[in-house]
């Protein structure tokens, strides 16, 4: 998986902004903290699934 840096980072930004403008930017930010929480939240409870049954399986 390649490394995203500042640079790739920055022209995303742009991208996002010239898109839709300023005014929704403090929206999109919002959704998206929200949309990751929920990821990294599922990841946890996918782990917790299978962490036993990785240790059954030993």
């Amino acid at each position: 998986m390649p490394n995203i840096g500042i640079p790739e980072i920055l022209i995303i930004l742009f991208v996002i902004l010239f898109f839709f403008g300023g005014k929704k930017l403090p929206e999109i930010a919002k959704n998206l903290g929200k949309g990751i929480k929920e990821f990294r939240k599922e990841i946890k409870s996918i782990q917790n699934t299978v962490e036993p049954l990785k240790k059954e399986l030993k």
